[in-house]
């Protein structure tokens, strides 16, 4: 798949991994909008059309966080996170303010590269404008998911889904009733190896259940099978 009119956003106070970066994704046919700081950032989101942003964590004037989550007021394209820290705590952070994706520095400018397009591959695919099929359309119990339109409601409001988190709401909706492991769960949305230490999934499926309103004790929706992994089955 090309993205050859793909835009992406690269934010980072280290004008060497800025620059880097901006290389390898030329490189790959990707028109590029680089800054240093935040305000620059976030005056650029406001004005151009974004396909993808990428924001280091650590800024001088406004933290990749909050600039993530003022992406989320308005915005649906993917957000990668880039973090220096290994605290799990910075993960869990930027994926609960809407985040799809994080990368800890240092990193390979190669597996960034590959992580931007499996994004875009994703948001791509859930914001098609065919025509809408059958198989595109999900809807029981209140809840609706729409794969062409990546539209979904629940009790006929509208609920604002990252790609991610409408992703993983589609698997689960498709397999209802069976249990989806984690590890499958993963390999489908994210395309790569799952590993055990990995809360990616878990995060993702806690905030898709705040936005549900889901019960965390009593869940009508998503369920968790402790030890194997989570299932819709009304």
């Amino acid at each position: 798949m090309m993205f050859l009119a793909a835009n992406i956003l690269i934010v980072d106070d280290e004008q060497a991994i800025a620059d880097l970066v901006e290389v390898y994704l030329k490189n790959e046919n990707f028109n590029v909008f680089k800054f240093y700081n935040g305000r620059d950032a976030l005056n650029c989101i406001e004005n151009e059309k974004l396909d993808l942003a990428i924001l280091d964590v650590m800024l001088p004037d406004i933290d990749g966080f909050s600039i993530c989550q003022q992406i989320r007021e308005n915005h649906k394209f993917p957000v990668i996170m880039l973090t220096a820290k290994e605290e799990e705590i910075d993960k869990i952070t930027g994926l609960t303010l809407g985040a799809d994706d994080y990368v800890t520095k240092p990193f390979q400018p190669l597996e960034l590269v590959a992580r931007v397009k499996a994004q875009l591959r994703r948001y791509t695919k859930y914001n098609t404008s065919e025509p809408l099929r059958e198989e595109k359309l999900i809807a029981f119990a209140g809840l609706v998911l729409n794969k062409d339109t990546h539209e979904c409601t629940l009790n006929e409001k509208p609920l604002s889904l990252t790609p991610t988190e409408f992703s993983i709401l589609w698997v689960l909706a498709s397999n209802r009733g069976r249990v989806v492991s984690s590890e499958e769960l993963f390999h489908e949305v994210w395309g790569e190896k799952y590993y055990t230490n990995n809360n990616t999934v878990m995060v993702h499926i806690r905030h898709l259940r705040e936005k549900m309103g889901e019960d965390v004790q009593h869940p009508k929706y998503i369920k968790t099978v402790w030890g194997v992994g989570y299932k819709i089955d009304r």
